[in-house]
């Protein structure tokens, strides 16, 4: 049976125990709660067969008490206004545990990418940037790639905001190409991250890196390039999955023959390295129950349940993607002895460089890769050196800990600003 959690309901109850075991005060709290900014918007687009479809889009703008809000936008059939709100609020956390000075936001429009041109695309993108317009600027509201958009997808939304500006404003979004102000190293970061992440988990716990063993759910941006780090690592990666299906080999993938095939090939499916499981419910209930070290759930929310959090088989699970883990499957895995690295900490090596993009185009000055990774490296390790300490003097998990270091941040700021008016 479901545990009947929805990610919007999993995110405020977590937020509310967070603000009971700090026993914060509750009107100061009540901020927390709910959204400053939604907006729902729905608007035209000619296809290329010269017909008219209407598209729905969203973005919301969770909390912006620290600095101007900072989140994704996403291209799926499945979005819609509560999916964005929560994933807008995981936003807000997400930028208080790493100390970036941003709020949180989300954004989308609800539409299968797989099915359109990239001339569609660019109309769908120029007129949602358009629609959400007065949301937008780099001191308010800064969009960046989510899943389903990339670098050009940014590009547009840049040079749509830019040419309604008059003038040209790369800081509007991150995760742009670096030809128009983008960041070295912004589009590997987040899988970085997970990386930097693995390996401190795995120190901390007195488990060996090298020879360590992975499974990656999800093989897009975060998981590919989680993998890519992985391999460089020394760390084992024994099984993978997207959407045509899942491929394993107990003695490791080759993983950069692994990359060469999908950059060409856009899929896993074809690839002649391993065991190859074609239906996509059955690849991915193999590799949840994959008997490894480290297991990263780097697709979409809502993965790993009450219905099957007893089949994991993974000591260490790193949260690749938003939300993978419900409560109810948290209870389950924290009563079997796992441990898991939540999302807000795990890949917030995203928002982390895009807030130094954001850093690179206001100042016009662009830092090495080196400098980006580095500072990467000391800003996401520093964050989760800070939840793993309040975690063992709480005497409670990482879940726990993480949400009681943003929660404590953001009333903190709210507190000092006040009420308005």
């Amino acid at each position: 049976m479901s545990d009947g959690s929805t990610l919007l309901g999993d995110v405020l109850s977590r937020m509310d125990e967070a603000a009971e075991r700090l026993r914060i005060d509750r009107d100061m709290y009540k901020t927390l709660r709910s959204p400053r900014t939604s907006l729902t918007v729905t608007f035209p687009i000619r296809m290329d067969d010269g017909s008219i479809e209407i598209f729905t889009g969203y973005r919301v703008l969770y909390n912006y008490a620290r600095g101007p809000s900072k989140g994704g936008v996403r291209y799926h059939p499945a979005v819609n206004l509560e999916e964005i709100t929560a994933l807008a609020a995981i936003m807000t956390l997400k930028c208080a545990v790493s100390g970036v000075p941003f709020g949180g936001a989300k954004g989308g429009v609800t539409c299968d990418p797989s099915r359109m041109s990239m001339n569609e695309l660019e109309r769908l993108t120029r007129r949602y940037t358009y629609m959400i317009l007065p949301l937008l600027g780099p001191d308010k509201d800064i969009p960046a790639p989510d899943v389903n958009t990339n670098e050009q997808t940014m590009a547009w939304m840049m040079d749509t905001y830019s040419m309604l500006a008059g003038y040209t404003v790369p800081g509007v979004v991150t995760g742009k190409p670096f030809q128009l102000g983008g960041s070295r190293g912004r589009s590997y970061a987040t899988g970085r991250g997970v990386a930097f992440i693995t390996a401190e988990t795995l120190k901390r716990l007195d488990m060996p890196l090298e020879g360590a063993t992975a499974a990656i759910q999800g093989f897009g941006n975060v998981g590919s390039n989680t993998a890519r780090f992985f391999h460089e690592e020394g760390i084992k990666v024994t099984g993978v999955t997207d959407l045509s299906g899942g491929i394993f080999n107990n003695s490791g993938l080759d993983i950069p023959a692994l990359l060469e095939h999908v950059k060409r090939e856009r899929r896993i499916a074809g690839f002649d390295g391993g065991e190859f499981i074609s239906d996509y419910q059955r690849a991915n209930e193999r590799l949840i129950r994959s008997k490894v070290d480290v297991l990263v759930p780097a697709a979409l929310e809502n993965q790993i349940t009450v219905n099957n959090a007893a089949d994991v088989g993974a000591d260490v699970i790193v949260e690749g993607a938003n939300g993978p883990v419900t409560s109810g499957a948290d209870e389950i895995l924290a009563r079997r002895g796992k441990v898991v690295v939540p999302d807000i900490v795990a890949n917030s090596g995203g928002v982390i460089v895009s807030y130094f993009e954001w850093v690179q185009d206001v100042q016009a000055y662009l830092w090495t890769e080196e400098q980006v990774n580095q500072r990467l490296k000391e800003v996401i390790t520093g964050s989760f050196s800070r939840v793993w300490d309040k975690s063992e003097d709480h005497s409670t998990d990482l879940r726990r800990a993480s949400y009681m270091e943003a929660v404590e941040k953001i009333v903190d700021v709210t507190r000092l600003r006040g009420i308005f008016p």
